[in-house]
């Protein structure tokens, strides 16, 4: 007779608190950092696998000026941002003159070689052990946001709690304006781009330089996701951007829907919390095992949802055909 596993399942962490501050962070963090995917993807056409890269670029230079160099904290944001947009430059000014397919190999490959660097020049970025003691700035807002709270009435507050208002904060701002800009003129040129970049070149537009823009604002989003990551973390390790990173900010694009600045929050929540819900899985086999059958449970579920709902939770159907 074959014997069966028992299965336990606990919900008491989705009536924790604590549970939800930090799949909303992390939820928050992805939010901003798909944005930029909605940009490219949903927006502008462009395929852009090397998003880790750029959240990468932004994080290491966030670090790197205020450890080595000395550089405040909120000055070093700023700056490594440009560093990011520059590094976007440097990527797309020859790999968008690539057919679709070639250009995201070369993003691809631009992410890797930055996570490679980070991983060999010990020197500069740490090696594998990685770089700390960058966030004492953020330790001290962290503590004031604490403080308010407490005014109101919360007698402990969680330590997630400022960085959960703040990701948020930033989160709904950022998707409130792309939401805007995307109903200017510059906006509806990346949608004619997208559409028919042919006809967007016959009308007078420089369908090249405005996919430039797209990736170099979709860099600065994952600079500023990088930043939320380094904070949550602590630390800055090569590790953590890895292309898998990029993969499940795609994963939570098409969940909330091409085209749609508000779907790529819900979609991001989504995610979050059904993978971190399934870590409360517990089966008599090895935690390598149970971590392999949470992402074959989740990919069962996302199946299931776009089985049903195939453009996404807030996506529309005419928008799942992207112009060649």
């Amino acid at each position: 007779m074959t014997d069966v596993l028992p299965l336990a399942v606990s919900f008491d962490a989705f009536t924790s608190l604590g549970f939800w501050l930090g799949v909303g962070v992390i939820a928050g963090s992805y939010t901003i950092f798909t944005l930029g995917l909605q940009l490219n993807v949903g927006f502008t056409g462009i395929y852009n696998f090397g998003q880790a890269g750029f959240m990468a670029v932004g994080a290491y230079s966030m670090a790197i000026l205020v450890t080595d160099t000395g550089i405040n904290f909120w000055l070093a944001l700023p700056m490594s941002m440009l560093i990011t947009i520059g590094f976007g430059l440097i990527v797309g000014l020859p790999s968008l003159r690539l057919r679709a397919d070639y250009f995201a190999i070369a993003t691809i490959a631009a992410s890797e070689a930055i996570r490679l660097i980070a991983l060999n020049w010990g020197g500069l970025t740490g090696g594998a052990q990685g770089i700390f003691g960058f966030d004492d700035s953020w330790d001290s807002l962290a503590d004031t946001i604490e403080g308010w709270l407490m005014d109101l009435g919360w007698s402990d507050p969680d330590t997630l709690a400022p960085l959960f208002i703040v990701v948020w904060i930033v989160a709904i701002g950022l998707t409130f304006l792309l939401s805007r800009v995307q109903r200017t003129p510059w906006g509806r040129v990346l949608r004619a781009v997208r559409e028919d970049e042919d006809a967007a070149r016959a009308l007078g537009k420089n369908a090249y330089s405005y996919k430039l823009q797209s990736l170099s604002i979709s860099a600065a989003l994952a600079a500023i996701a990088g930043f939320f990551l380094a904070i949550n973390l602590a630390f800055v390790i090569p590790d953590e951007f890895g292309p898998t990173f990029t993969f499940v900010g795609y994963s939570m694009l098409v969940l909330g829907g091409l085209a749609n600045y508000w779907g790529v929050a819900i979609g991001a929540i989504i995610f979050e919390t059904l993978l971190e819900g399934l870590r409360f899985i517990d089966l008599p086999i090895s935690e390598v095992k149970i971590a392999a059958l949470r992402f074959i449970i989740l990919g069962l579920i996302l199946i299931g949802l776009m089985a049903f709902r195939p453009q996404g939770m807030l996506g529309k159907r005419e928008e799942m055909v992207l112009g060649d």
